[in-house]
């Protein structure tokens, strides 16, 4: 598989990111360490994941998937081949609120690299902007980081435009390190925000985006097209707002483009990601080999101006 360059950065990774959420979640660690073997043999080498992966479980904490990968590539002895990211300022069960202040951020990189038991990230990500900590703040943290060798790269993703504008002006003019990625939601169904707002300022910064939530919690599979296919979800509550005629109108074209190219309609919704202006790679989760078969389908289909119009008319907003 051919390696892409991560925007304004020396990082090269294959155009799939895996999304560390399920890792403690909806995969244990036995299952967690087979899904990525399987993932990087078949080429890919980048894994996301977060300090607060997965709180949202009952009996988590919310370091459970940083654990895992740290004894995956521990024993693996993987680190030199793999490119990681993980994320800090997010909500936890005891912090209901982002922090991004300089002291929570010193803080915890250590605690990430004990849990990933690695001496550096390769891209370290604000998850959350608080709003309230000053964005000279937040860098001159990741300055010092940076100088220290725990980072590489630093990334952004639950921002408005204005906080991320300012924060990259800011990089400017106090000579601070700069955000080289976006990580926003965005998706065949959710477009608009990221379309409207943040895609101008990814082109204007040259940010390489690697949007979360690309198979729209796995609704853009095919997987859930009714409420009793939610039932035994653990993703229902996420998958429910996705079941009207807008999510059905969707479900249909991919149908339509599923058959035609005979792959699954997570490869179709992933492929249509990749030709979006500044996606460099979308994140997606996987917790069978198949799904990683749908991976590289993607990667490997070529979404003709015809195909684009269908799914970009069935998803307009």
């Amino acid at each position: 598989m051919e390696n892409v360059q991560l925007g304004n950065t020396d990082l090269q990774i294959a155009p799939i990111i895996f999304g560390g959420n399920v890792f403690g979640w909806t995969l244990n660690e036995e299952e967690s360490f087979r899904i990525l073997d399987i993932f990087i043999d078949r080429g890919f080498n980048t894994i996301d994941t977060s300090n607060n992966y997965s709180h949202w479980v009952s009996g988590n904490v919310g370091t459970e998937s940083e654990k895992i990968i740290g004894k995956w590539l521990k024993e693996r002895n993987l680190r030199d081949k793999i490119v990681l990211a993980t994320k800090v300022g997010g909500r936890n069960l005891v912090q209901d609120k982002p922090n991004t202040t300089k002291a929570h951020i010193l803080k915890e990189i250590d605690e990430s690299l004990i849990r990933l038991q690695t001496d550096y990230i390769d891209l370290y990500q604000t998850h959350y902007d608080d709003t309230k900590t000053p964005v000279e703040e937040t860098l001159s943290a990741y300055n010092q980081i940076i100088k220290e060798g725990k980072v590489r790269f630093i990334g952004a993703s639950n921002f408005s435009s204005e906080r991320l504008i300012c924060s990259l002006d800011k990089s400017s003019l106090f000579n601070l390190p700069a955000y080289k990625t976006l990580q926003p939601e965005y998706n065949l169904y959710d477009r608009q925000h990221f379309e409207e707002f943040l895609r101008p300022v990814a082109e204007k910064y040259n940010l390489a985006v690697i949007p979360y939530y690309s198979l729209a919690s796995g609704f853009l599979s095919g997987k859930y097209k009714s409420e009793e296919d939610l039932e035994n979800s653990a993703r229902k509550d996420k998958v429910k707002k996705y079941l009207n005629e807008k999510g059905f109108k969707i479900l249909d074209a991919l149908s339509q483009l599923s058959l035609k190219y005979n792959v699954s309609y997570s490869a179709i919704s992933l492929a249509w990601l990749l030709k979006q202006q500044t996606v460099v790679a979308p994140i997606a989760s996987a917790t069978k080999e198949n799904h990683i078969d749908s991976f590289i389908d993607a990667v490997q289909l070529n979404l003709s101006e015809e195909d684009l119009a269908i799914l970009n008319e069935a998803s307009t907003y």
